[in-house]
């Protein structure tokens, strides 16, 4: 008998027992077998002629990357086969076993127990009766009960009479029934869940909305190979009936991704539409997007979105909606030199009731800025050429013909500029600047535009003047707001823009590309001003003061106030402009790591007013809690002008989170809309941590400028291991949580 105090390794390799030959074959591997007894409390066994060892006393049993411990067991290392007894447990990669009693070859994996635990996230086992093939590394059990919770008391689970395991592959269960708690509540004659990567799984969203009635959204998500996966909704509403659609996933490697999205729905309720404008019965939304890079510098890009009608994605995708209303397709080809580039772009109008520049197509060349050989002077240029359609929305949203007054020409737009940048003083930078454009329009065809054949030159001079100043006070603290020394930077520009008058006025000219309205000050140097049917006479400075206050925090320089401040003052006022335009302030102040302020404003130095401001309030003092209130203004722009702003706004919005304990949360939203005197959006979340499971009932009351208001309430749930959701999804899109 030898007693073992310490690790005891026999290597086959060395030994000259029978069965040398075919150990020699296996992998290269030893046997190590490990007492975590106190001396004189445990011991083994070992005989020369059989091979065979017999340890006791909390033992541990390596081989080939597979790890035995139990309290008593019987090794023989010519069969590889182990009996093991009282607290086994054993782990090979990620599977882990555990039993009171198994028989396990460490050379086949074949095992046998009488009853067992086993698990390997995200679902974990246990029954009796363990039996296993050798060939597959397949196991079977009988009384079986399969969970995601890795806990002993699963609150969800199947209970099965038999099941097949694959480990780390798959796992089958026949005559499975589903429990919550100790309540069964679905039966199921076959039960099949594929334990890879990527596992396909069922989502299920239900709940009722007004406009819906009761609704069930159902997504089942699948994975075919690396190079596409995808999901398929099947949805039924109440009121509006089903709607159907895949979306696949796909990766051609050198040859680009992407992704293809199609929903249709046969609409039960075609009633007229809130703002009156009929709607079709069938209703279908197509989306299509392509990116690849098949050389160096070389990129394609394309998108298509098709909508049936302009209310589909208000109607079933919300948060779609909310972030693009108005969906753009284009098909875009980009390839980058040193200096230069050329884009070709194509853009169609896919949905008539979209009004649409078609560009078919608009090839561009640009000539990034770029030093004249060893001259002081530097160039940019960027030219255009394509063929335009000005085609109009159709009023009422269905697919018929473009109305009469579209309108099309070519058009070829040529601008090249010279700069000389200097700094005197070593401080001052100052760049004054040159350039030309001339543009060439074929005929207008389209009843739209009534123009012949144009030509126009642009002239166009100007400076810029800048210079950065910094102070540091290294010695500064302030616990209050956590400063560990300061530095301001201040960055005083003036950039003067000097453009004759054309030699032919934009109102003779076809336009394609036009000021729109903005919330923000547009640029007023070429070529970041781009709308060039519009360009006209101008002689303004663009003043601007940039402030930054850093200090450090955790090492790292951050910025405790940023504040941009700017205005135009044009020195010759166009028609229908004044002397100087609205101040505009963009603000950001972090006088604490969780605090933060945000404000953009813009105010109208004529009538003194506030024409806009957009302010945020952002607490999160810890992962417990979090808030953030919001105030957005936009004053009544009714002045009948192109550029005009159209109707205004003043609304109040609070976003909260709550973590009450690690199981529970809330979350809850409110949009108050102070020119009404209503609340016109609110929701409230409550989520419940199931372990294995998270959940979440959601509540929602939106008030329609027209029609009823809209009440939804919808429960999601998802499966950690396979989240339908990804983290923070609900925080910037909470519509996810409703079936938007």
């Amino acid at each position: 008998m030898t007693r073992l105090g310490a690790i005891l390794t026999l290597s086959l390799g060395l030994l000259a027992l029978p069965g040398a030959l075919c150990a020699q074959q296996r992998e290269q591997s030893s046997w190590v077998v490990e007492s975590l007894a106190p001396p004189g409390t445990g011991h083994a066994d070992y005989d020369l002629s059989t091979g065979q060892w017999t340890a006791t006393n909390n033992v541990v049993v390596t081989y080939g990357g597979a790890i035995l411990t139990a309290n008593f067991v019987t090794v023989n290392t010519q069969t590889g086969e182990v009996t093991a007894d009282g607290r086994v447990r054993i782990q090979q990669g990620e599977q882990i076993w555990v039993s009171e009693h198994v028989r396990y070859n460490f050379y086949t994996h074949q095992m046998e127990a009488e009853q067992f635990r086993t698990g390997q996230p995200p679902i974990f086992a246990e029954g009796r009766g363990l039996s296993g093939d050798v060939t597959n590394r397949l196991y079977v059990a009988t009384d079986a009960m399969i969970t995601s919770d890795d806990i002993a008391q699963p609150l969800i689970k199947i209970r099965a009479k038999r099941i097949k395991l694959i480990p780390g592959k798959k796992i089958e269960a026949n005559h499975a029934t589903l429990y919550v708690g100790s309540i069964p509540v679905f039966y199921f004659p076959f039960y099949s869940r594929n334990l890879t990567e990527h596992a396909g799984h069922f989502t299920f969203l239900p709940g009722y909305r007004t406009s819906f009635g009761p609704f069930l959204l159902s997504t089942y998500t699948f994975y075919l190979n690396d190079e596409l996966d995808g999901a398929l909704h099947l949805d039924y509403r109440e009121k509006r009936g089903p709607g159907v659609g895949p979306d696949l996933n796909y990766r051609l490697g050198p040859w680009g991704s992407g992704t293809f999205k199609y929903y249709y729905t046969h609409d039960a309720d075609t009633a007229a539409d809130q703002l009156g404008v009929p709607i079709p019965e069938n209703r279908q939304k197509v989306y299509w997007s392509y990116e690849a890079n098949p050389a160096t510098n070389l990129y394609a890009k394309a998108l298509v979105r098709y909508e049936s009608d302009f209310a589909v994605a208000r109607d079933f995708f919300d948060g779609e909606y909310h972030r693009d209303p108005q969906p753009d397709s284009f098909l875009e080809l980009n390839k980058f030199w040193q200096n230069f580039s050329v884009d070709a772009y194509v853009q169609p109008q896919v949905n008539h009731f979209l009004q649409t520049v078609e560009r078919l197509p608009d090839v561009r060349l640009t000539g990034y800025r770029q030093q004249l050989g060893a001259s002081p002077l530097y160039y940019e240029s960027e030219s255009s050429v394509g063929y335009y359609e000005q085609a109009f929305a159709v009023d009422d949203g269905t697919n018929g013909p473009p109305p009469g007054l579209n309108y099309k020409a070519a058009r070829a737009d040529t601008y090249h500029q010279v700069l000389l940048p200097e700094t005197f003083f070593g401080w001052l930078n100052v760049t004054p600047r040159v350039g030309g454009r001339f543009t060439y329009y074929s005929d207008a065809s389209g009843p739209g535009a009534t123009t012949d054949v144009q030509y126009r030159g642009v002239f166009n001079t100007g400076a810029e003047v800048s210079f950065k100043a910094s102070q540091l006070w290294p010695g500064v603290e302030n616990n209050l707001f956590e400063v560990d020394g300061l530095r301001h930077i201040i960055e005083p520009s003036a950039n003067y823009v000097f453009i004759p008058s054309p030699s032919t006025a934009p109102n003779q000219l076809p336009q394609f590309d036009y000021e729109l309205p903005s919330l923000r000050l547009l640029p007023i140097e070429f070529p970041d001003f781009n709308a060039i049917d519009a360009i006209d006479s101008q002689n303004a400075i663009r003043w601007g003061l940039h402030n930054k206050l850093q200090t450090k925090r955790d090492g790292q320089v951050v910025n405790l106030v940023d504040w941009n401040v700017y205005a135009d003052w044009r020195i010759t006022p166009s028609s229908g402009q004044t002397t100087f335009s609205d101040v505009y302030s963009d603000l950001y102040f972090k006088p604490r790591s969780w605090l933060g302020l945000e404000s953009l404003v813009r105010y109208d130095t004529a009538g003194h007013d506030w024409r806009m401001s957009y302010t945020t309030l952002t607490i999160k003092p810890s992962n417990v809690w979090s808030w953030s209130v919001g105030h957005y203004y936009l004053r009544d722009d009714l002045s009948g002008s192109p550029l005009a702003l159209g109707p205004g706004n003043n609304v109040l919005s609070s976003t909260m989170f709550y973590r009450l304990n690690e199981n529970w949360g809330l979350r809850m939203a409110h949009y108050f809309n102070a020119v009404s005197g209503t609340m016109q959006e609110q929701s409230y979340s409550v989520y419940r941590d199931l372990r294995s499971w998270t959940a979440a009932l959601s509540f929602r009351v939106r008030r329609n400028v027209s029609g009823p208001e809209d009440y939804t309430v919808a429960f999601t749930f998802s499966l950690k291991a396979f989240p339908h959701y990804g983290q923070g999804t609900d925080s910037v899109g909470a519509y996810s949580l409703l079936g938007g």
